[in-house]
């Protein structure tokens, strides 16, 4: 016998119309659709089934509702999304409610991205880039370490603030300097959480830093902070 297990996450009543409209846009089919006695709705895309119940009081801003999808085409899904809420929404949404964060390698050996949809439901698709199953601990050296938290605080725990001083401790170190790839990626990053935290000034000579750092990468370094530098010419553009 083969089980499945099917996620089902709040939503507030008043948003069914405009979150079953956001998974649309990524490409999911609603097979199921109720507004009374009360909201729920069910969507589908190949092998990932959503359901999504409705709740009045339900607060979209507080919500850490969410759930985990594996793929084998992380690239493919993360390009298709974005695709998709661009030609819904005319933009491709980043920050606030909803929004599509960047595709990125994380250190416990997977490479994932985080959408959200208008109740604040969080969906992580990620695809394993290690051959150990198991989940790999947080790095020890300084500025891994420092990208990892600080990705942990900016994502997936909405803790910005939190994130940004993580950040500026280890830019502001001088017994210690990283690699040209990780200045650029702690730069970006925190260029991002400057713009998503409404510091345009701050985002912009963070940014303008990181395009300074990128052109005195060499080809290697360059393949090596490929995300980062896809990442931060969305930003600036």
């Amino acid at each position: 016998m083969t089980e499945t297990t099917i996620p089902m996450l709040p939503c507030r009543t008043s948003l069914i119309d405009s979150v079953v409209a956001f998974y649309t846009a990524l490409g999911f089919e609603t097979t199921y659709l109720q507004k009374s006695p009360y909201a729920y709705a069910v969507v589908e895309r190949g092998a990932v089934e959503l359901q999504l119940y409705g709740m009045k009081e339900y607060d979209p801003a507080s919500s850490h509702s969410g759930c985990y999808v594996l793929t084998g085409d992380v690239d493919g899904l993360h390009a298709a999304f974005r695709s998709g809420l661009k030609a819904a929404y005319g933009r491709v949404p980043t920050r606030g409610l909803p929004r599509i964060g960047p595709l990125k390698d994380m250190s416990y050996g997977v490479r994932q991205f985080l959408v959200t949809d208008p109740t604040g439901n969080t969906v992580r698709i990620g695809q394993p880039i290690s051959d150990d199953p198991n989940h790999q601990p947080a790095p020890k050296e300084t500025f891994a370490r420092a990208l990892h938290m600080a990705d942990l605080f900016a994502d997936s725990k909405q803790d910005l603030p939190g994130a940004a001083k993580i950040i500026d401790r280890v830019l502001g170190m001088t017994d210690e300097q990283p690699t040209p790839v990780q200045r650029l990626r702690l730069l970006v990053l925190r260029g991002d959480i400057a713009q998503r935290m409404g510091e345009g000034e701050r985002a912009a000579g963070l940014l303008a830093e990181a395009e300074a750092e990128a052109v005195r990468l060499g080809p290697g370094e360059r393949a090596e902070a490929a995300d980062a530098l896809a990442r931060l010419a969305e930003l600036r553009g």
